[in-house]
């Protein structure tokens, strides 16, 4: 049986690890390259690096910034933001990032997910789906960092996406971001159980059972979280032994 990965998320702003609540209100988290190295020692199955300005400010990931963070852990390392072109990709590789996370630039031409993934590998190539629920019941799509409503469902984009050579989605529900109130299970299910690729739950993740819930009762294969890491309210060694003893498989040291 394949193990649940944990994966925190650094978020970066100026540099520095930030964290909001519902995409807004953000605040300080610490220094991203302490932060990583903390993690990748702690037992993180993953580290995700997301510039979350880069696309609304229309500039490129900061690439010295994840090459410093690369140099400091030994696990998988997802780096996204401000993609749109595969020499982008190949800029953020020889710095150190083993996989690509893109989002508003493969929404408006998809056929970028086709070329990553012809170049690169379907492995490398993630979608990051910011998504929230509407008063209408349904899942929409939003792009540059929650600002940009498309009127997509969120299911119709992620099925289009996997199709064009996606390897593994990232979906992060606005509505739960940063409350700490639970995980997007109806959604995340949805993804799991619908598609043929990886889905990692984002946003919500506020307690162990939370991580529980979103393995056993959304099926997903992995779970981020960001300020409960960031600020040391759960710690990783303390949440894997938890979901082990609850039976579901994880990786410890």
């Amino acid at each position: 049986m394949l193990t649940k990965r944990i994966i925190p998320c650094l978020d970066i702003r100026d540099g520095r690890t930030v964290k909001g609540t519902n995409f807004v209100n953000l605040r300080d988290a610490g220094d991203p390259v302490e932060l990583g190295s903390n993690y990748a020692r702690e037992g993180a199955d993953e580290l995700v690096f997301l510039d979350i300005t880069a696309t609304h400010e229309k500039r490129k990931t900061l690439a010295e910034l994840v090459r410093r963070i690369s140099g400091e852990i030994n696990i998988p390392f997802t780096v996204g933001g401000g993609i749109g072109s595969v020499e982008d990709v190949y800029v953020l590789l020889r710095h150190g990032a083993d996989k690509v996370s893109v989002n508003s630039a493969a929404f408006k031409r998809p056929e970028l997910i086709s070329e990553l993934a012809a170049e690169f590998g379907s492995q490398c190539v993630v979608l990051a789906i910011d998504t929230k629920k509407e008063t209408d019941g349904e899942w929409y799509v939003y792009l540059n960092g929650g600002r940009l409503q498309t009127g997509v469902k969120c299911v119709d984009w992620a099925r289009r996406a996997v199709d064009s050579g996606a390897g593994e989605i990232l979906l992060t529900s606005m509505n739960h971001d940063g409350t700490k109130q639970g995980f997007a299970t109806d959604i995340t299910s949805v993804l799991s159980t619908g598609l043929p690729v990886p889905v990692i739950a984002s946003g919500g993740g506020g307690t162990m059972a939370h991580f529980y819930d979103v393995f056993t009762h959304a099926a997903a294969d992995a779970a981020l979280a960001a300020s409960i890491f960031h600020f040391r309210e759960i710690a990783i060694p303390d949440l894997k032994n938890y979901l082990a003893s609850k039976g579901i498989p994880v990786r410890t040291n």
